[in-house]
């Protein structure tokens, strides 16, 4: 039979009209299992074999629609019941169609405005999370022992682009050892089910992965691998890896995450080499490893200036150092550059959108434009906690305190062992007057980081808020740091034991080292405060100009950082200059007018400076505001009572009513 007589064969016996309707019908069947199984909790493997089964019928109804005929009489050879074929019957295909479609549009609005979104089961959450444990170094070089840190965050960040999957962050699985023997336990305290170990060896240009998935609960080895790559394809083995594990845990990917799983960021070996020793070092995050990953990333994109994901990384290194250190317009330009490079040459890269965002949280307080270029970030790594905490602080920043707590927690479901996030939430629940709350947070903070002196520092605080000098003292025992020491002299001064602290002060003045310039102009001017509060003028006040001058010489040669105008103001206050006052409230106010959590102190600030020149009229209504808001280290009435800074306005009865003392 030649072509032209075959496909007029088909038309003749209805295979055609047969096909089309099977498909319909088909699409029918499939609706029904997407749309009302879940509804009625049916496990998803029904709704695959629904599936294949209308994809192997499809060529089964062909072969019957041309071998048979349904006749009133019943099934026949389609020979036979050719003669007998009635006219009429030729429309009603056509009808099962038109059934068939609208049924299978009903169905589909009925699955998606009728039933209520499916939440997956924990069992099923827990099925398809993991946590990459830090991968052990097998290099004779130790110094090789950042390259087994990187290529387990490179990993990591792969996965994080997987929706289907909960990703442990890596800022909690480092705490762990390479290969631990307490696996459930370890699982249990990350809330996951599965653990991928490995291990890298490197050996100049050579390099060998080995990895390992665990079932944590039942200790079952779903899958392993052996990878001897060069330096050159190391991003197909960490392509591998992640789509290995994928596999194994059965996730869904989108197209586009595929994609991004198996992106090759830079041909060029040395600039990767200089990006991993930079993402090696954010293991431990302090403000001097940051800089010290910023210039491996700076290094990274001058071997390779197409080389995206470390522009990204770059600029938030850069927007961090800006807010924290180097609040200088150059620095805030170095940040801009980087994340607009970042975005330009990438703009579909999420750690690009991740640093284009924290320029202008960080640099240029612009929070509608980072929250929006954060999102798309989460669109693209829904499981990166780094993400989710930022737009947490964003959110703080806008004075959504309570979306703010609710991001930081659904971040500490996949970085569970994040002692700063925990610290965050407590500063936050600190900000409400919550102590309750702020205490289990800072706990939980503490068991994670014993060592840390920052998070004593935060307890301590919360203990005076309360008005308990005994027990901030009693936490702050035997604690070195800078911040635990600071906060035991406001231990003193509170107890207003001036001489000691006086003593205390002094002796951070001589023996802190390699501080920034501002520590040392501030530590004067509070030195020379204590001692004109102790009635030595004479020797105080020419320490209070000098901490002015210093600190005028740090803004004017362009550090604008809040904590200088807070210092400065203090100082005109102490040295009775009513007008400097004035002028730098105003100056500060409009300077943190947008920032929700700042702005409040912005007016305490400036209350307490009008304390200190005695002035209650324009003082008290500031204190009234500011206790009745929610900010960083909010103001209390036991503050009001312990404080000496509120000596001059004291015995105003107005004053005696917002600090409790009223008779």
């Amino acid at each position: 039979m030649n072509p032209k007589n075959f496909f007029a064969e088909l038309k003749r016996r209805n295979v055609y009209k047969v096909g089309i309707a099977y498909l319909v019908v088909g699409w029918l069947l499939v609706q029904v299992a997407t749309q009302v199984f879940p509804f009625l909790e049916i496990p998803n493997w029904a709704i695959r074999l629904v599936i294949l089964l209308v994809a192997l019928g499809f060529p089964l109804a062909l072969v019957i629609a041309w071998a048979f005929e349904s006749t009133p009489e019943g099934i026949k050879r389609t020979e036979i019941a050719d003669a007998a074929r009635k006219k009429s019957r030729g429309g009603a295909w056509m009808y099962i169609v038109a059934m068939g479609a609208v049924a299978s549009v009903a169905l589909f609005f009925l699955g998606r405005y009728t039933a209520k979104p499916r939440t997956a089961a924990p069992a099923e959450l827990l099925s398809k999370s993991i946590a990459v444990l830090p991968f052990k170094s097998l290099s004779e070089d130790k110094a090789n022992n950042y390259f087994a840190d990187g290529i387990q965050d490179e990993i990591l960040t792969r996965l994080s682009k997987i929706a289907d999957l909960k990703v442990i962050s890596r800022t909690s699985t480092q705490k762990y050892q390479s290969s631990p023997e307490n696996l459930r336990e370890i699982a249990q305290q990350l809330g996951v089910t599965n653990i991928l170990e490995g291990s890298v060896q490197k050996s100049g240009e050579q390099v060998r992965i080995t990895v390992q998935l665990i079932n944590a609960t039942t200790d079952a080895h779903l899958w392993a691998e052996t990878y001897d790559r060069k330096l050159t394809d190391i991003f197909g083995v960490e392509t591998e890896v992640a789509q290995g594990i994928a596999a194994s845990l059965e996730a869904r990917l989108t197209g586009r995450e595929r994609q991004q799983v198996a992106a090759i960021p830079t041909k060029n070996p040395q600039a990767y080499d200089a990006y991993l020793r930079g993402v090696a070092l954010l293991s431990h995050p302090s403000l001097d490893e940051v800089m010290k990953a910023r210039d491996f990333f700076r290094q990274a994109v001058q071997l390779d200036p197409q080389y995206a994901q470390a522009w990204a990384q770059l600029a938030v290194a850069e927007s961090q150092i800006f807010f924290n250190r180097e609040h200088t317009p150059a620095q805030s330009d170095r940040a801009r550059v980087a994340a607009e490079t970042a975005v330009r040459l990438q703009p579909e890269l999420g750690e690009a959108r991740m640093g284009l965002g924290a320029f202008y949280y960080y640099c240029l307080q612009d929070f509608d434009r980072a929250l929006s270029e954060l999102d798309e970030a989460q669109t693209r790594s829904p499981s990166s906690a780094d993400i989710i905490f930022t737009v947490a602080l964003v959110k703080r920043r806008q004075g959504k305190v309570d979306e703010a707590i609710a991001a930081m927690r659904k971040a500490a479901v996949v970085d569970p062992r994040n002692s700063d996030l925990w610290t965050n939430l407590g500063v936050t629940y600190r900000g409400m007057r919550d102590f309750k709350s702020t205490n289990e947070m800072l706990e939980r903070a503490h068991a994670i980081s014993p060592d840390d002196g920052d998070i004593i520092a935060h307890q301590a605080e919360m203990y005076l808020a309360q008005g308990d000098i005994a027990a901030a003292e009693n936490v702050l025992s035997g604690q070195s740091g800078r911040e635990a020491g600071l906060h035991s002299v406001l231990c003193r001064i509170y107890r207003r034991q001036f001489d000691e602290a006086l003593r205390m002060l002094r002796k951070e003045l001589e023996e802190t080292k390699n501080a920034p310039d501002f520590f040392y102009a501030d530590l004067r001017g509070w030195i020379g405060q204590l001692m004109v509060a102790g009635g030595d003028s004479a020797k105080g006040r020419p320490l209070i100009e000098q901490s002015r001058r210093e600190l005028i010489a740090l803004r004017s040669a362009g550090n604008t950082s809040l904590v200088i105008y807070d210092s400065i103001l203090a100082d005109d206050a102490d040295l009775g200059d009513r007008k400097e006052v004035e002028r730098e409230a105003a100056d500060l106010r409009q300077r943190t007018q947008r920032d929700k959590w700042r702005a409040p102190t912005t007016e305490e600030v400036i209350a307490r400076a009008y304390a200190r020149l005695g002035d209650a009229d324009m003082a008290i209504p500031l204190i009234e505001h500011v206790l009745s808001v929610r900010y960083r280290r909010s103001l209390t009435p036991a503050v009001l009572r312990l404080d000496p800074g509120w000596d001059k306005i004291r015995n105003d009865p107005r004053f005696q009513q917002l600090a409790g003392t009223a008779r």
